[in-house]
């Protein structure tokens, strides 16, 4: 299994929000094919057949747990989480 198998993993069990690096969620993002606009601290992503957008902000070198919490569900009610599509 490689990094961003694992890496999926351990975002969709919800285990350690906390500890989420914020430049591995945003290119995991850019590999489910999410395009990203980038507005002062604020990283707005948005995939087409996605109707939520979202929005991440730095916390230190992590991600906000919240914000991780909201990309797991994006993930999960639009099946992104298919480890053969990272």
């Amino acid at each position: 299994m490689g990094k961003y198998e694992e890496f999926l993993l351990k975002i969709l069990s919800g285990s350690s929000d906390r500890n989420i690096d914020f430049n591995d969620l945003r290119q995991l993002l850019l590999r489910f094919g999410f395009s990203e606009n980038t507005r002062g601290s604020h990283h707005l992503f948005r995939k087409e057949n996605v109707e939520e957008k979202i929005n991440l902000q730095k916390d230190g070198s992590k991600t906000k747990p919240y914000q991780v919490k909201q990309v797991r569900n994006i993930m999960q009610k639009y099946g992104l989480g298919d480890i053969s599509d990272v």
